[in-house]
């Protein structure tokens, strides 16, 4: 359990709360880069609590800045994109990517008035298919060189979720290897040859991973530091002999990498809107063939109603709950959409969940290591230091992978196991990086 201001110091993140200002030390998802397709790429953008406007100049380059006009406080979302900037349709103020103004043409002839003028601004990266952004102070750390990220923009595929509850709960589902054995048992094995970019697609040949997970349900968790955040090996004993060992990832602060299958990872931001509302920024990366992004998008845009991704089973139809379904087919009753049982899982507790009367077991030993981490960094930004993966450039070559990978084998040897396996797949990969 933690009293109700440890909860409160771990999951409000506005501007000056003490999560706030370690989450603006690194760079933060703030739109999908299809979200500025079309004519006129601007789009309405809530991160971390703020307000904002992102754009794309007609030289390429991605601005975001605060919504309201320094001038009289007009929305900037409505603004013309015109003239290398974004200009307010009131005055006509015209301001860059820097948030700088460039003109005032209301003012007189010969004003220099407009440059003492700039709006808050973030800068901006494209990262296969996200553009994330820096609001911190001072320089931006460098991007780590995760397989994600350098990954050929072929290689990859990029999409997102709404999710009605605050990020850690949403995030906190990613760092539980348990979970997966009940909120997603099916008690039936289906075909997976054709889940094409579908969770729990058979990653070991020996027995389905539907199987596995429903029979197996107490896995050991063994937790590690690492220089990216945390990495999490549940092991499954199917016997004496052989070991299932699968290996996933915290990226901290905010992001999970986890296997799909033997050629495949997805990770996964949980950025805050706000305190109560979270997106889930999916980025899926292909070690063999060249990701299928038609229909992957296609699959996706089934679910979700577009342009705010909201998914449409959820809260809003009780997650789909067939009483039936539970019974006879599904542990949850809610269908085949693992995100949908996630979906249940973390808005169900509410818009900020009460840890105050929570219960932790051994199976909690992730959750319990990165609120540690979470509470470490927070102290380290609050003593004037920078908080964990905070990376210069030279640190942010070095950072690479990391490991995301489920396989099979002897049981006295699952440490050097899943190296193996990942190396396996790496070799065989036209762009992965080997790691050391």
């Amino acid at each position: 359990m933690m009293s109700q201001s440890q909860n409160e110091l771990i999951t409000r993140v506005s501007s000056e709360t003490p999560c706030g200002e370690v989450l603006r030390r690194y760079w933060q998802p703030a739109a999908l880069c299809a979200e500025l397709d079309g004519d006129r790429p601007t789009k309405a953008v809530e991160l971390l609590g703020e307000k904002l406007v992102l754009f794309r100049d007609d030289a390429g380059r991605y601005g975001l800045m605060d919504r309201q006009c320094p001038h009289r406080g007009a929305d900037l979302c409505y603004g013309r994109l015109e003239d290398g900037g974004l200009r307010c349709p009131f005055h006509g103020w015209l301001f860059d990517v820097t948030g700088q103004c460039l003109e005032q043409p209301a003012e007189p002839e010969g004003s220099t008035f407009y440059q003492r003028i700039r709006n808050t601004a973030y800068p901006c990266v494209e990262q296969n298919g996200i553009v994330f952004a820096y609001m911190g102070p001072g320089e931006p750390p460098a991007m780590p060189e995760l397989d994600c990220l350098v990954a050929p923009q072929s290689h990859s595929f990029a999409f997102k979720g709404y999710m009605d509850c605050n990020w850690l709960q949403a995030l906190e589902v990613g760092i539980d290897p348990a979970h997966a054995s009940f909120l997603h048992r099916y008690f039936e094995d289906a075909d997976a040859s054709g889940g094409y970019g579908q969770q729990f697609r058979d990653n070991v040949e020996s027995m389905p991973m539907t199987q596995l997970l429903r029979e197996f349900p107490r896995p050991e968790i063994v937790v590690d530091e690492t220089d990216y955040g945390m990495r999490l090996v549940a092991l499954r004993r199917l016997s004496e002999a052989h070991t299932h060992v699968r290996v996933t990832n915290l990226l901290f602060p905010q992001a999970i990498c986890i296997p799909m299958s033997q050629q495949m990872t997805i990770t996964q931001w949980h950025v805050p809107i706000d305190d109560v509302r979270s997106y889930w920024y999916a980025m899926f990366t292909s070690f063999g063939d060249p990701v299928d992004q038609a229909t992957m998008r296609a699959q996706r845009e089934e679910l979700y109603e577009l342009p705010d991704y909201i998914p449409k089973v959820g809260k809003q139809n009780n997650y789909g709950f067939d009483p039936e379904e539970q019974r006879t087919r599904t542990y949850t009753g809610m269908g085949d959409d693992i995100n949908v049982h996630d979906q249940w899982a973390v808005e169900s507790p509410g818009p900020i969940a009460d840890r105050t009367k929570e219960h932790l077991g051994q199976s909690d030993i992730g959750i319990v290591m990165y609120r540690r981490m979470l509470r470490a960094a927070i102290k380290a930004v609050q003593q004037g230091d920078l908080p964990p993966a905070t990376l210069s450039p030279d640190e942010g070559a070095n950072v690479r992978g990391p490991v995301a990978i489920d396989t099979i084998g002897a049981t006295e040897h699952w440490q050097q196991l899943f190296l193996d396996a990942d190396t396996d797949r790496r070799s065989n990969s036209s762009w992965a990086t080997k790691l050391v």
